[in-house]
C-alpha cells in the first residue's frame, strides 16, 4: 500500500500541499482530481522523489520513502508516467522501452517485458523501429505507459494520461489500464476527465488549493454535482 499522511510541500515561501493524507491499496485504482493549480502534479513529483516534502509521511509497503532519490523509489516498484509523456523523440520506440528498464539487469526478462508491452499496445509492436517523435500523441502516451511498465512496477502514478487525446484513443487506454488493474497492478490516477476516473477508480479524492477537499467512491464521481461544480470547475 501507498500511504500518505499529513504531507506538506513548499516551493520557497509558497505552500503548495498542506496536510494531504490518502491511501492507495496495491490492488486498487484511486483517482485524484482537481482543477489546474490544485497541486496534483506536485504531489506525484513528491511521491516520485523529484520534490522533497517539508514534513509528513510517505510509506510504500510500510517503509518510508519520503525524500529518497527517484531511482531508489523506482526500484521499490513505484513508477510514474509523467504528464506530457516525455518520450525521447530521436530514439526508436524500442530504445524508449529499453530506457524504462534501466534499473534492471535480467536481459531475458527485459525482452519478455518488451513483448508483453507490445501485446498490451499492438501499435508499439508495429512501430518498434520508428523514432518516437513520429508517433501520434496517443501513440506517444501508450509508449509512455509501456516504458513505465518496463521497470516492473507494483504501482503506477499516472499524471493526466488522457490530456489532449481523442475519445477513441482514451477508450483504448482505459481498456489497457483496466487490463493492468486486473493483473493486480495498483494505480494512483491524476485526472481531470471525470468519466475516465469514474470508469477505473474505486475511490476518488478531490484536491483543492493544495488540500484534500472531498473523498468519494469512483462510481459517484460523474453524478456528484458538488464535486463537478465546486472542485473541478466544470
Amino acid at each position: 500500500m501507498l500511504s500518505i499522511g499529513a504531507l506538506e510541500v513548499w516551493y520557497g515561501t509558497t505552500e503548495i500541499l498542506r496536510d494531504v493524507s490518502l491511501n492507495v491499496p496495491h490492488d486498487q485504482v484511486v483517482a485524484l482530481l482537481g482543477g489546474n493549480g490544485a497541486g496534483k502534479t506536485t504531489l506525484l513529483r513528491t511521491l516520485s522523489g523529484i520534490v522533497k516534502p517539508r514534513r509528513g509521511r510517505i510509506e510504500f509497503d510500510g517503509v518510508s520513502i519520503a525524500g529518497l532519490p527517484p531511482r531508489s523509489i523506482v526500484t521499490r516498484g513505484l513508477v510514474q508516467v509523467p504528464q506530457g509523456r516525455f518520450v525521447w523523440p530521436g530514439m526508436t520506440v524500442l530504445d524508449n522501452l529499453l530506457l524504462g528498464a534501466v534499473t534492471r539487469h535480467d536481459k531475458a526478462e527485459v525482452r519478455a517485458s518488451v513483448d508483453d508491452a507490445c501485446v498490451l499496445f499492438p501499435t508499439l509492436h508495429r512501430r518498434q523501429a520508428d523514432r518516437a517523435g513520429l508517433l501520434s500523441g496517443g501513440e506517444q502516451q501508450m509508449l509512455a505507459i509501456a516504458r513505465a511498465l518496463m521497470a516492473k512496477p507494483r504501482m503506477l502514478l499516472l499524471d493526466e494520461p488522457s490530456a489532449g487525446l481523442s475519445p477513441r484513443i482514451i477508450g483504448e487506454m482505459v481498456d489497457a489500464l483496466r487490463a493492468l488493474h486486473q493483473r493486480g497492478l495498483g494505480m494512483l490516477l491524476v485526472e481531470q476527465n471525470v468519466g475516465l476516473a469514474g470508469a477505473l477508480a474505486s475511490t476518488a479524492y478531490v484536491l483543492a488549493n493544495g488540500a484534500i477537499a472531498f473523498e468519494t467512491d469512483g462510481a459517484s464521481l460523474a453524478s456528484n454535482p458538488q464535486i463537478i461544480r465546486s472542485y473541478l470547475g466544470q
